[in-house]
């Protein structure tokens, strides 16, 4: 019965991602596309199939629901070299508080200065431009009963190119629920909000209301508009499935199924190997079934130990990312 139940979780969930064979992408029609790194190295080595993993702070990224689960407070952070010198750092705290967890995360991607080029002079103004965005969100966790734990967390989206910017509000909603024989089943709503167009300095413009007519006000001062557009709305679902293997290892099988709003549905999946609760090897593969898909293949590992009360992890992963080559995240964590 639990292997016919976790067979049935997984074609339901590949099932769900064939629609990609005749879906329609939206790509490149929402903003705030920083929101869709994955800042979990554990999970990013495991094709980041995160709705189901728990076990670490970083997993709300994923499921808020997954807060309810935690054992223990913890701070972790990540750094990523993303692709095109992009750098990527994503920090949360949570903290137990009974059957309550409370966590504050905050993500920052840069670009680092990049020169301005025109039409007249491609090769550089002597100007030098970034791209930078931002969000902070601030979450909640409860675990309701012993199989049950549902989550939420509000966050603040700011996007900056050069002189102008977008600000938006989003929610993320999840909850995970375990099978009485040991499967744990989740599904969470990421960036859930309205719509946000950029406004700026660098949108200021001269206008003349009418060329060819003489003697008029050629210089009026004017302003451009932008169309406004959603965030990326995201929707996973996701199964985990623990298997010990003996006294001193274990297991973990995962496997999420994508629906964003701005692509194609796909399914990834992965397993991570741990030995005495110390280290863990972890591999994937990402996006299954996704249209013009980039990405496939994630490793990664991981090391844990324990002084002095405190818990310590260090954590990395590999994805490939096709064409554009692959990217490496690392990811420090203390648990108390």
């Amino acid at each position: 019965m639990r292997t016919l139940t976790i067979i049935s979780a997984l074609t339901l969930l590949l099932a769900f991602a064939q629609q990609a064979a005749t879906a329609q992408s939206k790509t490149g029609t929402t903003v705030g596309q920083f929101l869709l790194i994955e800042p979990s190295a554990r999970a990013a080595g495991m094709g980041n199939a995160g709705v189901t993993t728990g076990g670490e702070p970083l997993s709300a990224y994923f499921n808020p629901g997954s807060l309810g689960r935690l054992e223990q407070s913890g701070v972790q952070i990540t750094h990523s070299a993303w692709l095109a010198d992009i750098t990527f750092n994503y920090g949360i705290a949570a903290m137990k508080i009974g059957a309550n967890t409370v966590m504050l995360s905050i993500t920052t991607l840069n670009s680092g200065d990049i020169a301005v080029r025109t039409e007249d002079q491609p090769l550089g103004t002597g100007e030098l431009y970034s791209v930078s965005d931002l969000s902070v969100g601030l979450g909640f966790g409860r675990r309701i009963t012993d199989r049950f734990s549902a989550g939420i967390q509000a966050k603040f989206v700011r996007e900056t190119i050069w002189n102008s910017s977008m600000n938006a509000a989003a929610l993320d909603l999840g909850v995970v629920y375990q099978l009485p024989f040991g499967v744990y089943i989740g599904a969470s709503l990421s960036n859930f909000g309205g719509r946000a167009s950029y406004d700026g300095r660098d949108l200021r413009i001269r206008f003349d209301q009418d060329p060819d007519e003489f003697g008029g006000n050629s210089n009026l001062p004017a302003a451009l508009e932008t169309d406004a557009f959603n965030l990326p709305i995201f929707f996973r679902v996701g199964v985990g499935y623990p298997v010990e293997l003996g006294p001193s290892s274990r297991l973990l099988l995962v496997a999420d199924a994508f629906h964003p709003s701005d692509n194609t549905e796909s399914v990834s999946f992965g397993a991570e190997w741990t030995f005495m609760n110390v280290f863990s090897a972890r591999a994937g593969y990402q996006n299954l079934f996704l249209q013009d898909s980039y990405v496939g293949l994630t490793l990664g590992a991981g090391i844990n130990a324990n002084l002095s009360g405190f818990g310590f992890r260090f954590d990395y992963a590999w994805n490939d990312y096709d064409l554009l080559g692959n990217t490496q995240r690392f990811t420090m964590g203390v648990a108390f």
